[in-house]
Order: C-alpha cells, then sequence, then structure tokens
C-alpha cells in the first residue's frame, strides 16, 4: 500500500557515532595508572549493556540538538515508491547467515528516508560497526535497466533494518519486524500482515505548535546465541526537546512480544509527551461512513481504542475519521493496559482482497510498575483516503517531564490478533450508527455485545450522555448471530459534541460488559 507518508520529512537525524568498547586503564595497587600494564595482564573490555547506553543518551541530553540531513545521491536519488522497493539486501549478505533461527536484512536509503541510521552487530557483548555499503544490495533490472551506480554513495548510512525467523511456514524465514523512519517500527504476529506502527516517543501530537519527531539514530542489534527465541535491539533517540536509550526485547510468535525498557532525557520540561504510542489508520466503518462512496463495508487497520483501567474498569472507544481534529484524554492511575485493536477479523467485514484488512494485528501496551498519573490520550485526524496514518494513542503523564533528570519507563508491547483479556465482560462486537427513519436530527445507534453471558436471563443497561437526550433505548437478543443487540435514539438538540457511553449491568449496577464510549460530533 501507498501510505505511511505521515511520518515523511517532518525531522532530520542528529548525527551520532557508533560505540566501541574501550578497554579499562590498568592502575597500580595504589590506584594509580600503571606504568606497564601488561604486568597486570590485559584489562577486559566492558560488555555493552542498557546503562551504557542510558550514559550515550544522557550525554547527547546535554549537548545541542542538531539535525544534518543526508544527501540522496547516485540510484538512491530521485526513487518513487515502486524503484524504491526494487532495492534489495542481498539475503547472501546477512550478517545472521549463521544462525538456526533469525536473519536481518539492512535497509537502502531513498524516497522519503534520507535520515542516516547507524547499524552495529553487538558479538559476545562487543559492538561492531556495519558502513553502509550499496554492494549489499540488489537492484531489480526491470527498474534500474543501465544498472545501479555503487560509486556516487556519499555518506548516507542505512535508512534500518528488518529480523526474520520462521514465523508462519518450515523453512521460509519471514520478516516479523522493521525499524525504518523517525522513530517509528512494526511487527506481526504468526498469521497478522504488517498494520499499525509503534513508536519510540512522541512530542506535541496533535499541537497547534506542530508535532516533533524523534528519531532513532543509533541501533546495537545483539546476535542471538543458537536456539535462542528473542532477540535484543538497544537504541538510541535524539529530538530537539530529548534524548533517551531504548531497550527491545522482541519474541516472535502467535504472540510477539516487545518487552521495552525506556530512559528519557529531557532537553526541556517535557509537557506534552506521549510514552507507548500506537500509530494507525482509520478512515470507515458501519458506525462512521460519512459521504464516503466506496465499495467496501469498512476500512481501516484499528477500529477501536481498549483500555483496562487501573481501577479495573474495561472500557472500549470505537475509532472514527472526524471532519476536525479531535483530542479525547480518558484519566487514570497506573493502567493495566491499553492498546489500538483490530477487533474485526472477519474478510466479510472489509471485502479488500488486497489489503487484507481483516489480518492486520492488534497492539497491546500493558505497563510494568507504576506509571503515576496521567492519561490514555486519543488524537483522531480528518482523512480522505486510507494512504495516511490519523489515529495516535499514548500515555500522557500528569506532571512534566522534568529537564535534567532520568525518566524510566518499562512496558510490555504485543502484537497480535486481538489483545489478551482477563476480564469476564460482554465485549462490543459490533457499532452502527445513522440518520433516525424517525426524526432527521436525531441519531440511531446499534451497539452488538457477545450474547454468551445473557442466554437465560438479560441484564441491565445503563446509556449515558453529556449532553441532548437518549430515547427508546431497548435490549434485544439475536441468537442465531450470537450478539445481544442495544438500540437506542440520541437527541442532541442544538449541541454541537456529546460523549455517549453504554454498558450492561446487574440489577445493582455492577457491570457485566465493558463500557463503550463515542464521541458524536455535529
Amino acid at each position: 500500500m501507498k501510505r505511511r507518508q505521515f511520518l515523511n520529512a517532518a525531522t532530520a537525524m542528529a548525527a551520532g557515532g557508533s560505540l566501541m568498547a574501550v578497554p579499562a586503564q590498568a592502575q597500580d595497587p595504589k590506584g594509580q595508572p600503571a606504568k606497564d600494564a601488561q604486568a597486570f595482564g590485559p584489562a577486559k573490555p566492558e560488555a555493552f549493556s542498557f546503562e551504557t547506553l542510558a550514559k550515550i543518551a544522557e550525554d547527547r541530553a546535554t549537548r545541542v540538538y542538531k539535525q544534518p540531513v543526508s544527501e540522496l545521491v547516485g540510484s538512491f536519488a530521485d526513487l518513487n515508491y515502486d524503484k524504491y522497493r526494487a532495492i534489495r539486501f542481498k539475503r547472501d549478505r546477512d550478517p545472521w547467515a549463521e544462525s538456526d533461527r533469525f536473519g536481518i536484512d539492512l535497509l537502502s536509503p531513498g524516497m522519503i528516508f534520507y535520515e542516516p541510521v547507524q547499524i552495529n552487530l553487538v558479538r559476545g557483548g562487543m559492538p561492531q560497526p556495519i558502513p553502509f555499503d550499496p554492494s549489499m544490495l540488489e537492484f531489480d533490472p526491470s527498474h534500474f535497466p543501465e544498472g545501479a551506480d555503487l560509486e556516487t554513495v556519499g555518506n548516507m548510512g542505512w535508512s534500518g533494518f528488518r529480523v526474520r525467523t520462521f514465523l508462519n511456514r518450515p523453512g521460509v524465514m519471514d520478516e516479523f519486524l522493521v525499524f525504518q523512519g523517525a522513530s517509528y517500527f512494526r511487527a506481526v504476529a504468526r498469521n497478522t500482515l504488517y498494520g499499525l506502527s509503534a513508536r519510540g516517543l512522541a512530542i506535541k501530537t496533535g499541537s497547534p505548535d506542530g508535532e516533533e519527531f524523534p528519531l532513532f539514530t543509533d541501533f546495537w542489534i545483539h546476535e542471538p546465541e543458537q536456539h535462542a527465541d528473542t532477540v535484543r535491539i538497544h537504541a538510541v533517540l535524539d529530538s530537539k526537546s530529548a534524548t533517551a536509550a531504548f531497550q527491545f526485547d522482541v519474541t516472535p510468535g502467535a504472540v510477539t512480544m516487545v518487552r521495552t525498557r525506556m530512559a528519557l532525557f529531557p532537553r526541556v520540561d517535557l509537557r506534552e509527551t506521549g510514552i507507548a504510542p500506537l500509530t494507525s489508520m482509520f478512515w470507515f466503518s458501519p458506525a462512521s461512513r460519512r459521504a464516503v462512496d466506496d465499495y467496501r463495508p469498512a476500512c481501516h487497520d484499528s477500529d477501536g481504542l481498549q483500555m483496562q483501567t487501573g481501577a479495573g474498569q474495561s472500557l472500549w472507544r470505537g475509532l472514527m475519521a472526524p471532519r476536525t481534529l479531535q483530542i479525547s484524554g480518558f484519566v487514570d492511575k497506573d493502567p493495566k493496559g491499553f492498546g489500538l485493536v483490530q477487533r474485526a477479523r472477519d474478510f466479510e467485514t472489509y471485502q479488500d482482497a488486497e489489503a487484507m484488512y481483516h489480518m492486520r494485528p492488534s497492539a497491546w501496551i500493558q505497563p510494568e510498575g507504576d506509571w503515576g498519573e496521567g492519561e490514555v490520550r486519543l488524537v483522531e485526524i480528518p482523512v480522505e483516503n486510507e494512504f495516511n496514518d490519523n489515529i495516535v494513542s499514548y500515555w500522557a503523564p500528569k506532571d512534566p517531564l522534568v529537564r535534567g533528570q532520568r525518566h524510566e519507563f518499562r512496558y510490555r508491547l504485543s502484537f497480535a490478533a486481538l489483545p489478551p483479556s482477563d476480564l469476564p465482560l460482554a465485549k462490543v462486537r459490533q457499532v452502527r450508527s445513522g440518520r433516525s427513519i424517525n426524526v432527521e436530527t436525531t441519531r440511531s445507534f446499534i451497539i452488538d455485545f457477545d450474547l454468551g453471558l445473557f442466554r437465560e436471563t438479560l441484564p441491565q443497561f445503563q446509556v449515558q450522555s453529556s449532553t441532548g437526550r437518549i430515547v427508546h433505548a431497548y435490549l434485544k437478543p439475536l441468537v442465531e448471530q450470537n450478539v445481544l443487540r442495544l438500540a437506542f435514539e440520541f437527541e442532541p438538540g442544538r449541541e454541537q459534541v456529546a460523549e455517549l457511553q453504554a454498558k450492561l449491568t446487574t440489577e445493582d449496577g455492577v457491570a457485566l460488559s465493558e463500557t463503550w464510549l463515542t464521541r458524536w460530533t455535529a
């Protein structure tokens, strides 16, 4: 798909050299440098670790941020989408060719990827840089009939990398993880296709001052031991407002787990910061389909924001493509989990045999430790097609992240068809909305919950709106469809915006379903 242009040329990277481990200087018994270091034997080099990385990031935070742009020259200049895809990494140049489970591809500069990235391989705890070498790439002759210009390469650097493993079929190494562009990365689980993206950090998303896009400037990719099931990746992030050190421990499978650790060093007091950001695309669905002339019933990479609050409440906020920028905040303390989810998993929902939206993964953030007070924030950007990401979610701390201090966050990021759920609550299966057949200014809402828990006795329900009026609300079981339908009409009156919510309950008001949320706009 020719999209994901959302990140494009908003930033350029700060230059950063690779780190080579330096042996400690030998000392005599009194603590002074030895005149003859060999008298004490060779110093043992220090293995590369997260704290090594944190020191690099902390040091960078004390320096002025620079934004050099690498000039794309030769065969890497003026590439369109198809021509860029015609440049591939040679599989016989795989640095992990001897691995029994993993492989790695280095990615070419070109098109929108003009920020050089320094890539280092770590073997036995010692990092080794991999300089940009165009001879490691092959150029499809159908797009490069005169061959490639490998002499005029300049100092471009790699643009990123992807990692492969035996994910879906024996003997076939599928890619399951890619880091490329700003601080974006994507992953897939078994039997899913690339869809939404994760990011290292979000700064000023949705701000009228314009968003700041931090960059991963350096990577240290640790060569896995034989029979290992996890790949460790270290990365340094840099931007005008902050630097950060990241550790990603990635385990592919039916659920691809990315266990993440971040040490953040602000250059300024950060007041609009997104921790564990996710970026996706939502164009339309049966519940949000204004003036869309398309043969498909729905078109999106994610259809909702799912949340489990620190108090144990389960929330579902359906996504929309609004006419104006919409920012929603869900206040919480020590959240248990949140993520962007593709809940509709049937082909019939989309009828798209090319994009295969029913196979796009969901992404779930599970914080480790206490994150304190803040909010899960959702940004929805107007969009007129499926070629741009327009949905962003992240955790926004309540208090500013203070300049000159180290701020650490840890979380588990899982990519899978659906996120894990430990709460025995009915989930929202589908939502539909449209103009009422009775009154033109009234909206009809249809919410289908799982029927499984309510085959014997119907529950109670609660429907609320922040403004306007709810009328004609009722429940109806649809046994053949295995859903319990909650239907109601919303009369907005002269209001322009309203927050709606609904849930199934016991007679005492105890929740039997997740709480459905949406924002209605005139």
